[in-house]
């Protein structure tokens, strides 16, 4: 049995005495129903990898198949036009009922009041198998504004086993000091030792771990009222960078964007940073068989070799209902089925994405390591033990600011000045918070 908020109780309650035509009615403010009278619940999805797409187009069949009360109706919209075509829903007046919503998005949309609190909405104890470095991603104060269904580490250190027994080394690199030394050493016959994010773009969203691990925060912090972009710390994430550029030891073209793995896939590096879900990428490639037959993962190091530090930051997806939504019940009823219940669906969604994406629940991660699958997998245990307890969320800070940082980075990595660099980031940041009125806006840290 759901909790359910007074005001929903008052309005079924209402909805009951006013009698089905009301129900069915648009214009007496009713979610609208189909003809054997279930009240349809608009979800949007946005699009996402091919067995993704068909896993939920399977869900919302069964889910349909089974209620009584609620129809979901289900619309796949490309990530290029999600943006516009949302906001112009809502301008509308015609936000869907539920969508997928990353984690980033989160906190912004309950501030601007477009989020249901699902803790009036769900079972309780719902609430309690969500993993405890995940739950605060979707949490303000009390409430709960989106169910996770899955998180990405957004940086994880992918190796070829085969290339480092050659060169005599017998572990992956856990310091940022041993990663430069393994580059050098394996930057020979035409492969390089590594490869990292090199433009502003890449850099400004696939470094945050990173600027964790060095300074333990971001360069816009607390209350989001000051900027801390010269924070000596981050000079020796800046080095990093620029010892990695300036030797050679990396590509010296962006051919590829960070998100693609595809230096690692074709045999150009030893050594690649990427996010996990280049594990779809290069299983998938029959032209990549050999790389994938030697591919290792590894926690992306850490500047002092300290593995419990962040280095990556999580990523993904929960499903959010629409704080306006005439259909809150059936959209959080809907919510609960799929991501919140049977362990089972959720098992069978990991195990299709070939371990490359991960479990929010707790439960689930446990139930998925007890599996055949699972046991075989030389990447799970890695990911879900090393990486994803010690990542942190995505900021919640405008991007403006993330690239402002990147830009300071991507600068050093070419060979400037790295305070200076720093300085002109402080610079450009303190005039985003002027001109966005971030001050004050930030939750703290």
């Amino acid at each position: 049995m759901h909790k359910r908020s007074s005001r929903l109780m008052l309005a079924a309650v209402a909805a009951a005495a006013t009698g089905t035509l009301l129900a069915g009615c648009a214009g007496g403010g009713g979610a609208p129903t189909t003809e054997d009278g279930k009240t349809k619940v608009i979800f949007w999805q946005q699009q996402f990898e091919d067995y993704q797409q068909a896993w939920f187009k399977e869900q919302v069949k069964e889910f349909n198949a089974q209620s009584d009360d609620f129809q979901i109706e289900h619309l796949v919209v490309p990530a290029d036009t999600w943006d516009q075509k949302l906001k112009a829903a809502q301008a509308a007046g015609k936000a869907p009922d539920v969508k997928t919503t990353n984690y980033g998005s989160i906190k912004p949309m309950q501030a601007n009041g477009q989020l249901a609190d699902l803790t009036a909405l769900m079972d309780e104890s719902a609430f309690d198998d969500i993993a405890e470095n995940i739950a605060p991603f979707v949490t303000v104060d009390e409430g709960v504004y989106g169910y996770p269904l899955l998180v990405e580490p957004s940086t994880v250190l992918f190796y070829r086993a085969d290339l480092l027994e050659a060169a005599g080394i017998d572990a992956p690199p856990t310091s940022w000091d041993e990663l430069v030394e393994d580059a050098r050493t394996l930057t020979a016959d035409g492969v390089l030792g590594m490869n990292v994010a090199q433009t502003a773009n890449d850099l400004g969203w696939s470094s945050w771990g990173l600027q964790y691990n060095v300074a333990g925060d971001l360069p816009l912090r607390g209350d989001w009222s000051e900027a801390s972009a010269i924070d000596p710390a981050y000079e020796e994430l800046a080095e990093l960078y620029q010892t990695l550029y300036q030797e050679k030891l990396m590509p010296q073209e962006a051919t590829y964007g960070y998100a693609d793995c595809s230096f690692f896939g074709e045999g150009k590096v030893a050594m690649s940073a990427c996010g996990s879900w280049a594990l779809g990428q290069i299983s998938s490639n029959p032209d990549w068989a050999n790389v994938w037959e030697n591919t290792r993962v590894a926690p992306f190091p850490s500047h002092n070799g300290d593995t419990t530090l962040p280095t990556s930051t999580l990523g993904g997806w929960t499903l959010t209902v629409d704080s306006k939504s005439k259909a809150q019940e059936g959209a959080a009823e809907f919510v609960q089925w799929l991501l919140a219940d049977d362990m089972d669906r959720l098992v069978d969604f990991f195990t299709a994405t070939g371990f490359s994406k991960y479990p929010a629940r707790v439960s689930v991660t446990e139930a998925l390591a007890e599996t055949e699958e699972a046991s075989a997998s030389p990447f799970l245990a890695t990911i879900t033990e090393q990486i994803v307890p010690y990542a942190k969320a995505e900021p919640a800070y405008p991007w403006d600011v993330s690239l402002a940082f990147a830009t300071a980075i991507e600068k050093a990595m070419k060979g400037s000045d790295i305070p200076a660099a720093f300085q002109e980031a402080q610079a450009e940041i303190e005039d985003v918070i002027k001109k966005q009125k971030l001050a004050g806006a930030g939750s703290g840290s």
